[in-house]
């Protein structure tokens, strides 16, 4: 039989560092070891278990269905130390140590700049490190472990998380400086029937919502020239290709007064999207996390007025 004694810490997080990125040596990297000791950390492990956690293959390497089993477990474990650790040293100075946030790349170069700023004014112990993802890994990439938790556009489902609401973001319709249409001061909702409107690829939530607000004003949406980011929309609209809705925090950013772009608002619509941070229950630091919450809403509430707060 095992011996819990038998195991520590930093061997769950090298089983932890090769769950991540399912390579010895890039593992042995992150851990700062050499690769034959994160080799022989591993195989102690299963040692003391007495059971085959991982199988190497030229891919690189896979668990096991029972290795999947323990490093979701072990995670579970890292995350409860963690919580021990921040609860004391919070306890003593409030919002310390490093978190780690994922965004997508349609939210968080337009907001984060702000609420980092300001996150470093009122607490100059925590180290925010942001990490960049399409939607679908970020959430993947959260039950893993590899964020703390996200910045996302809602909704996003799962038994295990725990959703914070930060606010509303309207979208506009961004369409050519030269479009018929471009000197209104905002569209009627028969403006856009029959009017193509390109999207976002189905990676990102926003694909289905301007699928979904095509059906609605009777738009057509182009399928041939779906865009990899809100940047690539932009200059597909510039180009005449069709029109876009491109967020505000985006439209405020990148789309100047006078440009090849223009976006409008549709009379007695509201389109937004909803956006809010989601983190694992297990993480055990509700607290921290809708602190940060917090000051997401106050930097929105304070700096952009379009944008609707929440919660």
């Amino acid at each position: 039989m095992a011996e819990a004694e038998s195991l520590t810490l930093k061997q769950l997080r090298y089983l932890l560092a090769l769950d991540e990125v399912n390579h010895f040596r890039r593992a042995a990297e992150i851990c700062g070891i050499s690769q034959p000791s994160l080799t022989t950390q591993i195989q102690a492990i299963e040692e003391v278990l007495g059971v085959h956690l991982v199988e190497r293959s030229r891919s690189g390497v896979s668990f096991t269905p029972t290795g999947r089993e323990v490093a979701v477990r072990a995670r579970r474990i890292m995350d409860e130390v963690q919580n021990l650790v921040d609860f004391t040293a919070g306890a003593q100075r409030g919002l310390v140590g490093t978190i780690r946030l994922g965004s997508k790349a349609t939210l968080g170069p337009y907001l984060l700049p702000h609420v980092v700023a300001r996150l470093h004014k009122e607490y100059p112990d925590l180290n925010l490190y942001v990490r960049e993802s399409t939607p679908r890994e970020l959430e993947y990439e959260l039950t893993r472990g590899i964020h703390d938790l996200i910045l996302a556009q809602l909704p996003v489902t799962g038994a295990e998380l725990v959703t914070e609401r930060l606010f509303r973001e309207p979208l506009y319709l961004a369409l050519a400086a030269d479009h018929p249409l471009a000197d209104h001061d905002a569209l009627d909702p028969s403006d856009l029937k029959g009017m193509e409107v390109l999207s976002l690829n189905p990676q990102f939530h926003l694909h289905q919502q301007i699928i979904d607000l095509c059906k609605d004003f009777g738009a057509v949406p182009v399928r041939d020239y779906e865009g990899t980011s809100l940047d690539a929309l932009r200059l597909m609209v510039g180009m005449g290709m069709g029109a876009a809705f491109l967020p505000a925090l985006y439209a405020r950013s990148e789309i100047p007064n006078r440009g090849e772009v223009v976006v409008k608002r549709i009379k007695g619509k509201v389109i937004n999207r909803s956006v809010g941070l989601v983190w694992r229950k297990s993480a055990g630091k509700a607290e921290t996390y809708r602190m940060i919450a917090q000051v997401i809403r106050d930097v929105i509430g304070k700096k952009f007025d379009d944008i609707i707060v929440e919660g």
